[in-house]
């Protein structure tokens, strides 16, 4: 039901009735004060330094080579790469049915890899911990509800097909990627367009044309006022990371047993999800923010666990996030599949021409 722009959940009424329906629960209050969200948060804030300085050292190393200089001041950062998820979907494809691992732009199938690896561990944590674009939205819809005191729901019947638009995004580029042979993936890839694919999504954003300009301004607006717009209803990366996380044995519990009814849990959820109502969160839209089990105040209630139901600590969560991530990387670096054997010589030629270079 809706009363003027609030989606009023008819949960809330049950919810209500049931608790005034049932005896008052006596419960033991949780000891000491919860410090998963600001582990959360500094995570986030590390990594968009991370890659605020990954593409300060790519401009540098892009406007050497526009200059005519013979080799860049700047070296290449590899994790720009990460930047590219249609090249690194393109050399999953590749390496899948060639069994041989990608030589162009290899560091970006690395970083898909992780993130999957890390989906099947801890969910869509990527979305919450770890990705700037999560980092953005969340925080773009915190400062919409800062300025209106609200945030805007969807109607159940729109925002369900909504949620489904970025499957069909990542459907889309699976059925093209698909279709595509192993040796027209080299031809692309090893093409101009391709070896400077990552130079081509900069100048994206520094000539942005006014199309895109009115486009990524509608999607500020959006996500200022709608939780998680770009997150919740469009983006393709995160629809691929459901799957894995789908299958992940770290999962929020609730004991119904000690659980009061108070309905905290699925207010402060960002994916808007009934986490009073459910005995395990299951939900592929599920970030593992753990904001939930932040806001429980009832001990031993709502946790995260893994397998056998053992309760898990934030900051042994994000120790593996933090440990998965940079053995990847090590990993990639030791057995030389982190960089792309790309000369200078090449960008030299390319670069200064970029926007030439149209999309095969």
């Amino acid at each position: 039901m809706f009363s003027g722009n609030q989606l009023i959940d008819p949960d809330t009424s049950r919810r209500s009735a049931r608790k005034h329906s049932q005896p008052k629960k006596g419960f033991i209050r949780r000891n000491g004060q919860d410090h998963s969200q600001n582990t959360r948060h500094l995570f986030q804030i590390l990594f968009v330094i991370l890659n605020l300085w990954i593409g300060m050292e790519f401009y540098r190393f892009t406007v050497s080579f526009e200059l005519a200089a013979l080799h860049s001041s700047a070296g290449r950062p590899p994790g720009v790469e990460g930047w590219l998820p249609i090249a690194a979907l393109m050399n999953l494809r590749y390496l899948i049915f060639s069994g041989h691992f990608p030589t162009i732009h290899p560091a970006g199938l690395v970083l898909l890899l992780t993130f999957i690896v890390i989906s099947w561990v801890w969910g869509k944590s990527f979305c919450s911990w770890l990705c700037p674009i999560g980092t953005l939205s969340e925080g773009l819809w915190k400062l919409g509800r800062r300025i209106t005191k609200r945030t805007l729901s969807l109607p159940g019947g729109l925002d369900l097909p909504l949620r489904g638009l970025k499957y069909l995004l990542l459907g889309l580029f699976i059925f093209a990627i698909g279709s595509m042979s192993n040796q027209a993936i080299e031809s692309f890839l090893g093409g101009p367009y391709g070896l400077i694919a990552d130079v081509k999504m900069l100048n994206f954003f520094r000539h942005l044309s006014p199309t895109a300009a009115w486009v990524l301004t509608l999607l500020v607006l959006a996500s200022l006022f709608i939780q998680n717009f770009w997150c919740r209803y469009l983006c393709p990366y995160g629809a691929l990371l459901a799957f894995p996380a789908l299958l992940s044995p770290g999962k929020i519990r609730r004991q119904a047993e000690t659980c009061i009814d108070c309905g905290k849990c699925a207010k402060a959820c960002p994916a808007l999800l009934p986490v009073d109502q459910l005995k395990v969160v299951r939900s592929a839209e599920c970030t593992s923010c753990l904001e939930c089990v932040a806001v429980c105040p009832v001990k031993d209630t709502l946790d995260l666990t893994f397998t056998s139901r053992r309760k898990i600590p934030a900051w042994i969560m994000a120790a593996t996030l933090a440990g998965i991530f940079l053995l990847a990387i090590g990993i990639a670096k030791w057995t030389g599949h982190w960089n792309s054997p790309i000369p200078d010589s090449v960008y030299q030629r390319l670069i200064p021409q970029a926007d030439h270079f149209s999309h095969p």
